[in-house]
């Protein structure tokens, strides 16, 4: 993993756990929480961006 992908995590935890009400002692919870969604989302983003998606619409 690299170091701007790991402030991203970081970040995105922090943010969760704010929302989450600053609960003492589930940071390694938020940060799983977070790791998971931006994963999902690079996983999401990166199907669009197969060759036969790339011809629709112009076909």
């Amino acid at each position: 993993m690299d170091n701007g992908q790991q402030m991203r995590i970081t970040r995105r935890a922090y943010e969760l756990w704010q929302q989450a009400g600053e609960p003492k002692g589930r940071d390694e919870e938020f940060y799983r929480q977070a790791a998971r969604e931006l994963k999902e989302g690079a996983n999401k983003s990166n199907e669009g961006n197969s060759p036969a998606s790339d011809c629709k619409g112009r076909l």
